[in-house]
């Protein structure tokens, strides 16, 4: 159980470094080592909160928190990843023997217009219509509302979550290949990934959460089930709110800057580079190397 005060989270701390210390001589690969190297660490992480240069909440959960509770889930959101990219091409190859599959998902008015806009050599026009801030705002609450909705889908076994998650990638794939038969497929990539390699990638990990919120009641594991339950409900309304500011970026692109690839080609082809890696570093790379780092500090810490 967590720790009431100070003095008591030092000697669980110190316990468990010793029990650590033990596991890792005579049992390496076990997975008891492992849980007691993730409980050292969620100490260890809370010393961190308490410390006067991370005193900003906002800092530690960004820094800390959200990245750990990432790298915990790392099979789960590569397993989101998969699901994703399979059902995308699900709709692609679907679309190439369907070409009215962007109709029926799509609407007559959607494909229409879409279609007059590639006749006048402007085929990505529909990002130019509407007001920019009202389209920021309007895409801004719509993704908001789409992660909370994979994440509540979680209760029910995740099913829902999983059905949404490829019901999008099924939207994309036929998307893509609306533009692809018409020789546009690698316009396409560099248009629509200005604001679609955030907003993808924050769907991606939402569709995770809600399948983290699933799975903790499926498979607790070696704790009560509404113990499990509990804890992946944590996990997960951490992986959905630090998606929130992913999700108002990726708005602000695809309202106010997706629009200027015509005009302004250099500038969508640097924020689709930087957000390129961005997503590497913060949902992959970072939380590894701080799980490592924190790994090493708890070794330093039994010596």
């Amino acid at each position: 159980m967590p720790a009431d005060d100070a003095d008591e989270m030092a000697k669980d701390f110190t316990q468990l470094v010793d029990d650590l210390a033990y596991s890792k001589t005579f049992y390496p690969s076990s997975k008891v080592t492992q849980f007691i190297n993730s409980e050292a660490s969620k100490i260890y992480l809370d010393i961190y909160k308490n410390r006067k240069e991370e005193s900003n909440g906002l800092v530690t959960f960004w820094k800390y928190d959200l990245p750990l509770t990432i790298r915990k889930h790392h099979g789960v959101i590569l397993f989101s990843f998969i699901v994703f990219v399979i059902f995308f091409a699900v709709g692609f190859f679907v679309s190439m023997q369907d070409e009215t599959m962007a109709r029926s998902f799509f609407g007559d008015g959607y494909v229409d217009k879409t279609q007059e806009n590639i006749n006048k050599g402007n085929p990505f026009g529909i990002y130019e219509s509407g007001n920019p801030i009202l389209s920021w705002l309007g895409i801004m609450i719509n993704n908001i509302k789409v992660s909370l909705r994979f994440f509540v889908g979680g209760i029910f076994c995740g099913i829902p979550a999983l059905y949404w998650l490829g019901e999008t990638a099924v939207m994309v794939g036929i998307f893509d290949h609306f533009f692809a038969a018409k020789g546009l497929g690698i316009e396409f990539f560099l248009v629509v990934f200005v604001h679609g390699t955030l907003e993808l990638t924050a769907i991606i990990i939402a569709g995770a959460a809600g399948l983290v919120l699933g799975k903790s009641f499926l498979f607790p594991g070696t704790i009560k089930r509404m113990d499990a339950f509990k804890k992946g409900a944590k996990d997960g309304v951490k992986m959905v709110v630090g998606l929130m500011p992913v999700f108002a970026l990726a708005a602000f692109f695809e309202g106010l800057i997706t629009r200027l690839y015509n005009d302004l080609s250099i500038l969508t082809t640097i924020i689709t580079s930087l957000s390129v890696l961005f997503v590497i570093w913060y949902f992959i790379v970072y939380p590894i190397r701080l799980s490592k780092k924190l790994a090493l500090q708890l070794n330093e810490e039994e010596v």
